[in-house]
């Protein structure tokens, strides 16, 4: 079977990655009311270890050691997607909404295709160009109600900041993970990066005051940190890496592009939002763009 016949099935893992991360903006406000930035993103990642250790194992019967060249790159996964990405999260969400810091993340796709054209060499043809353009367009009209000025209009605080952050910690998490790739499966890569990730994560997690403070969650809380762990960890990270691997990381960061979408409508079943003019539009444009970028 030739490797372009396994395109549908990809684009299928992306579209549903792009799903369960639309839920992680939900589950992330829920748990940041709770839960300071280190300890939900560790307790995300202890239990994205403990289900990937096992998917390890389950395949490969224990978990390959990494060879020494790899070990740096592996490392600055961790703290770049794992540590600084969900530290920076976390902090965002406790004073950004979760549409407008999922609009913020639907920069990352423009980033990647930058850097990746600069390092990798990747093309960045006049139609994929147009792809990624139109996919924020869409995402912003969404988010913003059909008027995007409005994303502007209250200034940027710290919460906007943090989110930002999560941008850049994302480009280059998506970046290196295309160096690790090259001699890693998706699925080892991924679980030593959570591993590395949770441990930076534990010492300030106890110095914020986890061990006193686990107790007292809400149900709603640790079923938001199961979620972000298994769906928006385990799986997600798992098929994003393969979308790096097989098409780049340019056309698979596109991708990201849906994550607003999503947001808006589980948020519409879960918050009883309305769907409105604006979001439909957005919707066609972000498809519409993602077909572009990876059209053969």
């Amino acid at each position: 079977m030739a490797p372009s016949d396994n395109r549908p099935l990809l684009y299928l893992k992306l579209v549903l990655t792009a799903v369960f991360w639309g839920g992680t903006f939900i589950a992330g406000r829920i748990v940041a009311r709770e839960a300071g930035p280190f300890s939900a993103a560790f307790l995300r990642f202890l239990v994205a270890s403990f289900i990937l250790l096992g998917f390890v194992l389950k395949t490969h019967g224990t978990l390959p050691g990494l060879p020494r060249k790899l070990i740096f790159p592996v490392t600055m996964l961790g703290l770049t997607g794992v540590f600084a990405y969900n530290a920076l999260f976390f902090s965002g969400l406790k004073t950004v909404t979760a549409s407008r810091a999922s609009l913020i993340i639907t920069s990352n796709p423009a980033f990647i295709a930058l850097f990746a054209a600069l390092l990798f060499h990747e093309r960045l043809t006049i139609l994929r160009t147009l792809g990624i353009a139109l996919s924020i367009s869409g995402a912003m009209i969404v988010i913003a109600k059909g008027n995007p000025l409005q994303v502007l209009q209250g200034g940027l605080g710290l919460g906007e900041l943090c989110l930002f952050g999560c941008v850049m910690s994302w480009v280059a998490y998506s970046l290196i993970g295309k160096v690790a790739l090259a001699r890693l499966s998706p699925l080892v890569s991924v679980t030593w990066a959570c591993v590395i990730g949770g441990l930076f994560l534990l010492p300030p997690a106890l110095f914020e005051g986890l061990t006193s403070s686990v107790a007292s969650y809400s149900y709603a809380a640790w079923l938001s940190i199961a979620y972000l762990g298994f769906f928006g960890t385990s799986l997600g990270f798992i098929w994003y890496y393969e979308g790096i691997r097989t098409i780049g990381p340019s056309r698979a960061g596109v991708f990201i592009n849906l994550v607003p979408i999503c947001a808006v409508i589980m948020a519409f079943f879960i918050l009883d939002e309305a769907i409105d003019r604006s979001i439909i539009l957005g919707a066609i444009l972000v498809f519409f763009g993602v077909y572009l970028t990876n059209r053969p």
